[in-house]
């Protein structure tokens, strides 16, 4: 389901509704959208602006109730249960939470998506592999209440890459850290895209973690508002200025 190292993401009228009549929220609204494999884009907005319900249905979390997503060449809102299940191991995902089992120690967290699959490697490498691309070689058999809030999410971001996805979703992931550690995370992501190719795509509030992306979709009340291409590394005043109103 990859076209490279990264997939992908093309979104065409994407709706997704919750209730019904006069109960109805449209969290997600006609949004229309290409991301390149390989590109970092932040998601940007208000709360309730529709950043998560957006992460949830290109991860297939959520079902969309109109429109398509195309991941990697192939079109996700169409999936059976069983290619979607297959999808849904392409793709990593970094939460703000971290949701670490707590009576796991890291290692053993890192593997915990694979534990239901037969692979062809060895589980137990890979955590040591992941943890060490992390930083936390030495912290492989701490359990998460012994681990740092920068640490328990450098050991999410080591679980969200043991099945080598193509896509990786983070929401929020600096959201519960100082502005050190987020800026430390930050680096690890963008480096991890520099070393996998993986396409990235970001839900923050944090002006700084989108100023660092390659573009910055602005949403409101579901709908895009606000499209900044970043890559080039130095916007000019204008975007910066729209890059630090991107919570309003």
């Amino acid at each position: 389901m990859s076209d490279g190292p990264g997939a992908a993401v093309v979104l065409r009228d994407l709706t997704k509704t919750f209730g019904a009549g006069d109960a109805e929220i449209v969290a997600v609204d006609g949004v229309s959208v290409e991301i390149p494999a390989g590109g970092v884009v932040a998601l940007t907005g208000p709360s309730g602006s529709g950043k998560s319900t957006l992460l949830h249905l290109i991860g297939a979390i959520e079902t969309p109730s109109r429109g398509a997503i195309e991941v990697g060449g192939s079109h996700i809102e169409t999936l059976r249960r069983g290619r979607l299940v297959a999808y849904r191991r392409t793709v990593g995902f970094v939460f703000q939470r971290y949701h670490l089992l707590p009576a796991l120690t890291a290692a053993d967290n890192v593997v915990a998506p694979l534990l239901p699959y037969t692979v062809d490697f060895d589980k137990s490498a890979r955590a040591r592999e992941l943890l060490a691309a992390v930083g936390l070689e030495d912290r492989a058999r701490a359990l998460p209440a012994r681990l740092s809030g920068g640490e328990q999410q450098r050991v999410a971001i080591a679980r969200a890459l043991v099945g080598r996805p193509s896509l990786l979703l983070a929401d929020e992931p600096t959201g519960n850290l100082d502005s050190h550690t987020g800026a430390e995370i930050l680096d690890l992501l963008l480096g991890l895209r520099e070393e996998h190719g993986m396409t990235i795509i970001v839900a923050t509030h944090d002006r700084q973690v989108a100023a660092r992306c390659d573009r910055m979709i602005r949403l409101r009340d579901g709908k895009i508002v606000d499209d900044l291409d970043l890559s080039d590394g130095h916007p000019p005043e204008s975007t910066l200025a729209r890059i630090n109103v991107l919570g309003s």
